[in-house]
This record gives structure tokens, C-alpha cells and sequence, in this order.
């Protein structure tokens, strides 16, 4: 059994990383969770605030149906227990950025409990990551520091937006695990329709907890449940990029090894990563932290939700990553590799599909996740609004196979596609690039190489592999148009062998 746990050797010893993450995914709303303001990414500062959002006295929170709706297909999603009671609560803190002076989240009656979710890692082995929790709660709005060399401006755009945030148990143990979930979190969502996934915009965003032990303490841990067995944890604020995430994780896990092994104590904190520097640094220390004071908000009325309706809600759900990419292995015979690399997004699913129809499964796969996920990598497109329409591939895997054009040929024929010169059968008419199958063609072409170049031919007896340059001459002098297994056939014949 491959143990996947991340040993840092240190001075004194060998330690292991213990990772759990909360990711904040903004609902995918056109309106904010307790107002009819409008959300949306590039108004300018303060046009997308309604009254509520600006804490104007007499204002009253009005919840959105649709961003709970949004929830519970998360939930759904993640395998979640769906809780049919939950309700709102304030948190209470100051910064400038909220105006209420609090914000309204759900504290120990969440919307979304206990989950799970399986994790590829890079080898193909996969892990589980237990879900906590999943609530619902507003976003703050936003300071502004670098308009005036004298002031902080506020814009309160984002505040009241709705946001999920997903907490996991402590079940990573590297940074590329913890990466790997939240790639895997991300594909989940977009899936659902429930969150874009744009990590640029900050709309998913992790904040990491990070914690060191020596080896054995984590299955101390693990069997006890008891948190005396870990390190004291670190929480790695707004971490937006997969990148980013396994940076912060190791220069963090590094700080607490040093600080241990030089006899010191580490401080329970929350922490910023400085993606310049790469490092994190302090924020604010446990001991600094605001006290919340939770309690059940006034305004909002507890959340029941009707058992048929989330019974409904799951029957809509679409088909996610796990069982499209075991649907595309059984229905298409694609390799577990392939098949995750089109489950990624649901576009490049859904176009693979398209192009495969009748065609060789493999051959569609390999142009679809190599050549062009290249190009539209390359281009800055994405596969939704591919320049090429999946017919286009379904119809030059088709020349390949029927013979028309070889595999070397198909790749000229997908540069012209790419370059917009029409269709694949149009440029191969077009460009006089259709195969040469007559053997007679080719037979004459081999003789006459044979010809010239008799003791090259006489050495191949002795030296089988050397038919290689044999038929690399006679591509050339067909321009590469002649069929390579018509070549070998031909040659082996000829040759003797």
C-alpha cells in the first residue's frame, strides 16, 4: 500500500502536514442573498448596493429562495445531509467594510452537514475528504487602499452576496492533496451550475488550515478524534489559485517545523500569503480575535425546507464528474486518464461526445485533449466557444480512419482548420492532400529507391530496423502522402524480410 503522507525531514526529526480547508464559493445568483440587488463582476464601486445592503435604518433582510436552492444542490452534490431546519445567525465584529456591523451567517444549525468527496490524486489513487459542514452566509463589501495616499475608501458592491462556504475535515496531508481537492470542489460546483468557479474574481477561495505533528500522532488523531494528538493550526486567509494554495501550505508547514525545533510555541493565528514573497504572514493572533457573540437573527424566521421539494431538487440534478468519467470509460472504452481529463469541465465532456458520435472513441479523445486543448490553451479560448465546432474534429477523424488522409497528414490539415481555411475534407481537396493508397504508385517508388541505394537495401537483412530509412525516403518522395502501413508491407516484401 503506497503511503501518500508528506514526510519533512527536520533537525530533530521527521514531521507530517495536516491540512483541512474552508472554501468560499460565491452563489451563482443574479441577486444577493437577503436583497434584490444585482451581482455581478465590473460595475464601477458602490452600483450594486440596495438599502439593506447599505445598513440603513429600518432595513429588513428578505432571503433568497434561489441562492438556498443553490445550496442544497451543493449539498446534494458533495453527498451531503441535507438539514431540513437551519437559520441564520449574526456575527458580530466591526470593519469598515460591513456596515451592519455584523454578518449574517449560520452558525450551529447549518443548511448542509456531514459529506464527502473523492479526490484523484496525481498517481490515479484517490482519497476521501470529509465534509463538516456547508452554510450559507453574506459577503462583506470591500476597502479600498490605494485611491488616496490619505484615506480608505469603501466599496460595498460585494457585501450581501451570497456565499457557500464548504468546511473539510482535517483529511490532506500535502499541499498537492489539499490542490487536488479543491480542483475537484471547483469541477463539482461548476457542474451543479452553483458557483462559476473563477478563482481570478475571488468567486472560490480557500482559507487553509495548517498544522505540523510527528509521524503516528495523525492516526493518534484519527482513532481518538482528539486534536491534542495535532500541532496548533495556522489559518491561511483568501487563498485564490491551486498554486498559491500548495505555496502557502509549504512555506507555513516549514515556519511551524523551525519554530518547534527551536523550542518555541506556535501561536494560533490567522495568516496572509504574500504570493511576491512567498510566505505567509500574521494577520491577527487568536488572542486578538473578535469575540462573535453568535446568536439566532431577529429579522429571518428559521429555514424548514420540505423534504419532496429537495427530493425534486436531487431528481434534477445533472451528471457529475465521477459518473460521467465511469460512464465514459464503459461506454467509450477510454482510459481512466482520458476520461479525467474530459471530465474536468462539463463543456469538454459534452464536446467529446459530440465529436465520438460514430467514430473512434480513442482517435476523438486524443485530438480533443491534445491538439486542440493546445491551441485553445494557446489562444486563451475556451472549449465552449471553440473556433472549431466539434463536427469539425468528428469529420477529420473520419478521413483518418476511412484512409483519405494519414495521421501525419491530419496534423497539417488541423493547422489550416485552425487557421480558418474551411472545413477538413474542403482543405484536403483543396490542398491535394488526400493519401496515396494505389500500391502501384508506391511499389514504383520503392523500387526505384531500392534501386539507388543497393547496399542500404542489402544491409536492412542484417540490420531489420534500418527499413526505417527506407520508408522516411519514401514519405519524402510521396510528400508524405503515401499510407506508412501500404510502406512497410511493401518494403518487407521487397526486402527479404
Amino acid at each position: 500500500m503506497t503511503d501518500h503522507s508528506k514526510t519533512i525531514q527536520g533537525r530533530t526529526g521527521p514531521w507530517e502536514i495536516v491540512l483541512g480547508l474552508e472554501v468560499h464559493a460565491q452563489v451563482a445568483s443574479k441577486s444577493k442573498l437577503f436583497s434584490g440587488a444585482a451581482v455581478g463582476f465590473g460595475a464601477g464601486p458602490n452600483e450594486q448596493v440596495s438599502l439593506v445592503d447599505a445598513a440603513m435604518p429600518g432595513m429588513l433582510p428578505v432571503l433568497n429562495g434561489f441562492c438556498v436552492e443553490q445550496a442544497v444542490k451543493t449539498g446534494l452534490g458533495l453527498k451531503a445531509q441535507i438539514n431540513l431546519k437551519s437559520r441564520f445567525d449574526r456575527k458580530n465584529y466591526f470593519y469598515p467594510d460591513l456596515p451592519q456591523g455584523y454578518q449574517i451567517s449560520q452558525f450551529d444549525q447549518p443548511i448542509v452537514g456531514e459529506g464527502v468527496v473523492t479526490v484523484e490524486r496525481d498517481d490515479g489513487t484517490t482519497f476521501d475528504v470529509r465534509i463538516e459542514r456547508l452554510h450559507l452566509e453574506q459577503d462583506a463589501g470591500k476597502s479600498l487602499h490605494d485611491q488616496d495616499p490619505n484615506a480608505t475608501y469603501v466599496d460595498l458592491n460585494r457585501a450581501g452576496t451570497a456565499l457557500m462556504e464548504i468546511v473539510s475535515k482535517p483529511d490532506m496531508r500535502t499541499s498537492e492533496e489539499a490542490a487536488a481537492y479543491v480542483k475537484k470542489l471547483r469541477t463539482i460546483l461548476v457542474y451543479l451550475g452553483t458557483c462559476d468557479g473563477d478563482m481570478e474574481k475571488g468567486n472560490l477561495r480557500a482559507d487553509v488550515n495548517v498544522s505540523v505533528c510527528r509521524p503516528g500522532d495523525y492516526e493518534k488523531f484519527r482513532e481518538t478524534g482528539s486534536f491534542s494528538h495535532l500541532g496548533t493550526r495556522c489559518e491561511i486567509k483568501n487563498v485564490n489559485s491551486y498554486r498559491y494554495i500548495q505555496q502557502a501550505i509549504e512555506y507555513e508547514a516549514r515556519r511551524q517545523i523551525e519554530i518547534l525545533e527551536d523550542g518555541g510555541k506556535v501561536d494560533q493565528e490567522t495568516r496572509l500569503f504574500d504570493p511576491t514573497k512567498l510566505e505567509t504572514r500574521s494577520m491577527r493572533s487568536k488572542e486578538e480575535a473578535h469575540d462573535y457573540r453568535y446568536f439566532p437573527d431577529p429579522d429571518l424566521l428559521p429555514l424548514i425546507l420540505d423534504p419532496e421539494w429537495v427530493k425534486d431538487l436531487e431528481a434534477t440534478l445533472p451528471e457529475l464528474p465521477d459518473a460521467k468519467k465511469t460512464r465514459l470509460q464503459s461506454q467509450y472504452g477510454l482510459s481512466a486518464y482520458d476520461a479525467g481529463v474530459l471530465i474536468i469541465e462539463s463543456d469538454r465532456a459534452d464536446y467529446f461526445e459530440a465529436a465520438a458520435k460514430g467514430r473512434d472513441a480513442k482517435l476523438v479523445s486524443n485530438w480533443v485533449t491534445n491538439e486542440l486543448l493546445s491551441k485553445l490553451s494557446s489562444g486563451g479560448h475556451e472549449i465552449a466557444n471553440s473556433p472549431l465546432p466539434s463536427s469539425d474534429i468528428a469529420q477529420l477523424v473520419e478521413l483518418i480512419e476511412n484512409g483519405t488522409i494519414s495521421s501525419k497528414i491530419a496534423k497539417e490539415v488541423f493547422e489550416h482548420m485552425w487557421a480558418g481555411e474551411g472545413r477538413p475534407a474542403e482543405i484536403v481537396e483543396k490542398r491535394g492532400l488526400v493519401q496515396i493508397n494505389d500500391t502501384g504508385a508506391i511499389e514504383a517508388a520503392i523500387d526505384k529507391l531500392i534501386a539507388a541505394n543497393p547496399d542500404k537495401a542489402a544491409a536492412v537483412k542484417e540490420k531489420p530496423q534500418a527499413i526505417g530509412w527506407f520508408v522516411g525516403q519514401v514519405m519524402k518522395e510521396t510528400g508524405g502522402k503515401a499510407n506508412p502501413a501500404t510502406v512497410n508491407d511493401l518494403l518487407k516484401s521487397k526486402l527479404g524480410l
